[in-house]
């Protein structure tokens, strides 16, 4: 199977469940077998689709006499496959992408005359690439919007936040390629020494620039089946989840609570941060995600964290006024992580409606478990202010009892004396994320 052919059938899959599955094309490289080269291609032609999706649409319809609606969705599939390689991939000859196109259609797709279509369209668009139609500037927004394929109402909100040169740099870095970034497991290895590990690998591996004990690596592959994973040298983590534990101000001893806590990426860097010290409490609502963690903490070799199945919004009886710390990394829209999860742009902004009250409902109730005189740190990886600062202020004003404090992080963040930031993700090259530290006084009951 060629890297294209299992990205056509991972966008398809993808399409019939309306959820893009990382988990999917992970399991489709692996039962074909694909080398590192071609796994590495496979992402990135499904990726880049994804992330250009409404561009890509925009010139088909124009050279296609059938609406992209009404064809079989492995033959729209293939046509933006071979759209975005003639586009955006110099590498591969234009012929290349037109005769894979019209290969996997006459294999894949059920209409006999599937094939030949494909090869207009994209012999059609090939004589055109220089001269193809030049899209509309008379509304910026939309005109954004088309240019980089995120819906028009989600630039509209940013847009109020971002001046324009901002926003299109915000916009450019979705659809740029992420890098992997991995925190080094500080309890039991040195930093020097699972850079190493990993160059021994065969991955490039530079320090992170601003945020200690973090590694960016290139040229991974599965990282899940080197030595260095195997013994728990690292786990998986953005910087801007990192800076969210950080912002706490954790101290060895401290008795944690990590309230929706899978995959355990800041439960993990919590229990580090304290030197495997203390208590640490992660939680989620479904029981696999609890294994899923407690697996990790093995691995790891972290034996302060206790895995538990609970429900954010419901009281848990006992644990009234018993944590240091809470922290509340909530469910969120996730737009501030479109760089790794490209499909979330597409989500219905209908869909999205009831996130503040549902976040509002969890930081109501996790508040009840932090003692006197402790810390409440509420996390989002989204850039809206509706799921954000909203929160925040409806928060306040419910509970007197709670005050933002300022908190430090390495770095360009530096102070942040009024106790709530947001990441940007083209100012950091991080994720996106929000964050709010609240400190409860002591003499409040």
């Amino acid at each position: 199977m060629s890297a294209r052919e299992a990205a056509l059938l991972t966008l398809v899959a993808m399409e019939r469940q309306k959820a893009w599955s990382n988990g999917h094309l992970k399991k489709v490289i692996q039962e074909q077998r694909l080398d590192r080269r071609d796994a590495a291609l496979a992402t990135r032609l499904c990726f880049g689709v994804i992330q250009n999706r409404m561009l890509l649409d925009h010139y088909l319809q124009q050279y296609s006499a059938m609406k992209l609606s009404k064809m079989e969705s492995k033959v729209r599939n293939n046509l933006r496959l071979g759209l975005y390689q003639m586009l955006f991939m110099t590498k591969i000859p234009v012929s290349a992408a037109v005769s894979e196109g019209v290969k996997l259609t006459k294999k894949h797709c059920k209409n006999p005359r599937a094939g030949g279509m494909v090869n207009g369209i994209l012999r059609n668009l090939a004589r055109h690439l220089d001269e193809l139609p030049t899209l509309d500037r008379g509304n910026p927004v939309a005109y954004l919007s088309l240019l980089y394929s995120h819906p028009q109402w989600l630039v509209e909100e940013w847009s109020q936040q971002l001046e324009a040169g901002e926003l299109k740099e915000l916009l450019r870095w979705d659809n740029s390629e992420p890098p992997v970034t991995v925190q080094v497991n500080t309890c039991r290895f040195q930093t020097s020494q699972v850079a190493a590990a990993l160059e021994e690998e065969g991955m490039t591996v530079t320090a992170h620039p601003w945020l200690p004990d973090c590694l960016v690596l290139t040229g991974t592959g599965d990282l899940t089946q080197g030595r260095a994973w195997q013994t728990g040298m690292f786990y998986p983590q953005d910087p801007a989840a990192r800076l969210a534990v950080l912002a706490a101000g954790l101290l060895p001893g401290n008795k944690v609570l990590d309230a929706c806590a899978a995959p355990g990426g800041k439960s993990f860097a919590a229990a580090m941060t304290m030197g495997d010290q203390g208590e640490l409490y992660a939680c989620d609502l479904h029981a696999h995600k609890k294994a899923l963690i407690e697996a990790g903490a093995a691995r790891l070799g972290l034996g302060s964290i206790t895995a538990q199945v609970l429900d954010a919004r419901k009281p848990r009886k006992g644990w009234e006024g018993t944590f240091d710390t809470v922290l509340a990394d909530v469910p969120c829209s996730g737009l501030g992580v479109i760089r790794k999860k490209p499909e979330i742009r597409y989500k219905p902004q209908e869909e999205l409606a009831g996130l503040p009250a549902l976040q509002g409902e969890i930081l109501d109730n996790v508040a009840h478990y932090v003692k006197p005189g402790g810390v409440l740190l509420y996390s989002t990886c989204t850039l809206r202010p509706q799921e954000n600062e909203a929160v925040v202020r409806a928060f306040l004003a419910s509970h007197g009892g709670f005050s933002l404090e300022g908190f430090r992080l390495p770095g360009p963040m530096g102070e942040q004396p009024e106790g709530v930031c947001t990441l940007w993700p083209q100012r950091l090259g991080t994720d996106g994320f929000f964050l709010a530290k609240f400190r409860r006084r002591e003499d409040h009951d």
